[in-house]
């Protein structure tokens, strides 16, 4: 007969645990750690496996057996989440078997995200009725300051969900608990539905070319385009992640291939206008370059602060090094070309909406078809990874729907963003000033998460606590509202230097409201200034 008793043993990175090798026993066991409240919620009873036969007593090969598991994700009991809190499952940490994304898939996601007609209208943002305000290296050099900087940002943000598979709307609680996350996580996911709604634009005025060519000119709507793209788009998001994987892996290669072709186009047939217009343009080293790096950031703004969303998805085992190589670099490959290309047909044309501007420089209605074709499959695929998960999750988390309902809303909304608003034939200038005013409020937000994290916290999270309706992350905490406001007003003193004002006035004040303010506050408890 084997005695009933079993004890649990910590170990750096793995938990051991000593049980009878009884099958009633074991379920009994399972139950006890389930209901173990100091230790429970971070085991995973199914995960106990590698199990070996050891006497409990003598430790002689026999009657008991020791199962551990090598926690590698930290990830937490997604049972007992989902029991406490009634969250959606797409919501819950994801384990290492949920993870499904390689890195080589990761660098594609990103060159398909990039590669895309928003960061091509920023390109042709810097030729304002047909004056450049910056020359071509004072462009290039403002890119390549702000890809490093985006490329740093992202792998520091994305560490807490890559390590414990946590989403960002589940990560805004650690600052600023289950009530004020609300707020801040809408802050992103209103910029995300409008970039939403901005992207099928631009993908409905490409597939208006597209029914252009085929019905001879008969068909001539891009509002029926962009209605039809949106409905595509709802349907396609209803799959979820991983639906478009592979086709925005191929998307992106194709693309990229379209897009040198029209590169080349560019350079020997239009070179003299572009050379005049951009190249040897004065430009300035002054407000505008800068202002130009901050919308890049801007740009990448929304993204970056919800890191947690795509790093949750990335197969475990890459470091944080590597993980920072995977962002600069694709992003560094899209930026380059749809940012030059973005340039040289504002140049060449004197139109700053791209796919207006490539009907006029290709002069071949086959050609034409085929890069309006990708074009609309860009837009879907950006959509897909930057623009309808964000919001989705928010809305998961706010009205406890599930994934399907609150997906299809996501897309419903971008119908409302007015997206023709933002660019126009003769200026994109309405989507840089969107994208200023909305990084005044992301910047701060981020600079609040990466203090919290690796100043406040030292990295050391309990995961579970953030899904406890009750627990010490419950209510919201005024620092990190008032840091918020506080930010955000000093970086609405200089518009064009909204993200970078926003980050550092954010991330002084909330350290400093931390440590002085708000002395009896729960949210101290397990930061540096914990009494």
């Amino acid at each position: 007969m084997v005695e009933d008793r079993w004890e649990i043993v910590l170990l750096t990175k793995q938990i051991r645990i000593l049980i009878p090798v009884n099958e009633e026993h074991k379920r009994t066991l399972r139950r006890k750690i389930a209901s173990y409240h100091s230790l429970g919620k971070h085991l995973r009873p199914d995960l106990l496996t590698n199990a070996y036969v050891r006497n409990a007593e003598n430790n002689k090969k026999g009657v008991g057996c020791i199962m551990s598991t090598n926690l590698k994700s930290y990830v937490p009991q997604e049972t007992q989440i989902q029991h406490d809190t009634g969250v959606d499952e797409s919501l819950n940490p994801k384990t290492e078997e949920g993870r499904t994304v390689s890195p080589l898939n990761y660098i594609f996601m990103w060159v398909g995200d990039g590669v895309n007609l928003g960061n091509m209208t920023l390109g042709a943002s810097m030729i304002v009725a047909g004056i450049a305000t910056l020359n071509i290296f004072q462009t290039f050099v403002a890119a390549i300051m702000a890809i490093g900087i985006i490329s740093t940002v992202f792998a520091l943000n994305d560490r807490l969900g890559y390590r414990t598979g946590i989403p960002y709307v589940v990560q805004l609680r650690m600052s600023f608990g289950l009530k004020g996350s609300v707020i801040s996580s809408l802050m992103r996911g209103i910029p995300a539905i409008v970039w939403y709604g901005f992207q099928s634009w631009i993908g409905g005025t490409a597939l208006n070319e597209i029914a252009k060519i085929i019905t001879g000119g008969a068909f001539d709507n891009v509002a029926i385009c962009f209605v039809v793209l949106q409905l595509v788009q709802i349907g396609l998001s209803l799959y979820g992640f991983h639906a478009i994987k592979w086709v925005e892996t191929l998307a992106s290669i194709v693309i990229v291939l379209a897009l040198l072709y029209v590169f080349g186009v560019l350079l020997t047939s239009h070179s003299e206008v572009i050379a005049e217009k951009w190249v040897h343009a004065e430009g300035s080293w002054g407000l505008p370059f800068f202002a130009l790096i901050m919308m890049f950031m801007g740009n990448y703004a929304a993204i970056f602060l919800s890191a947690a969303d795509y790093s949750r998805e990335l197969k475990s085992g890459i470091s944080d090094a590597k993980r920072g190589f995977l962002y600069f670099l694709p992003i560094l490959i899209a930026y380059g070309l749809t940012l030059a290309i973005g340039g040289m047909l504002a140049s060449a044309t004197g139109i700053n909406n791209p796919v207006k501007a490539f009907a006029v420089v290709v002069d071949n209605s086959y050609i034409t078809l085929f890069v309006s074709a990708f074009i609309v499959l860009g837009a879907v695929a950006v959509n897909m990874v930057a623009n309808i998960i964000p919001p989705t999750y928010v809305i998961t988390l706010l009205t406890k729907m599930k994934y399907k309902p609150a997906v299809t809303i996501t897309g419903l909304l971008a119908f409302c963003s007015f997206p023709w608003v933002l660019v126009q034939d003769s200026s994109a200038k309405g989507l840089g000033i969107f994208i200023l005013i909305y990084s005044a409020f992301l910047g701060p937000i981020v600079s609040i998460l990466l203090v919290e994290y690796y100043i406040l916290r030292k990295q050391k999270v309990n995961v579970a606590d953030l899904y406890r309706e009750d627990g010490p992350f419950a209510g919201y905490n005024p620092a990190a509202v008032l840091a918020l406001l506080i930010g955000a007003g000093a970086a609405f003193m200089k518009v064009e230097l909204a993200w970078i004002i926003g980050v550092f006035v954010a991330g002084i004040a909330y350290l400093l409201l931390m440590k002085f303010a708000f002395k009896d506050s729960k949210f101290k408890k397990g930061t540096i200034f914990e009494k």
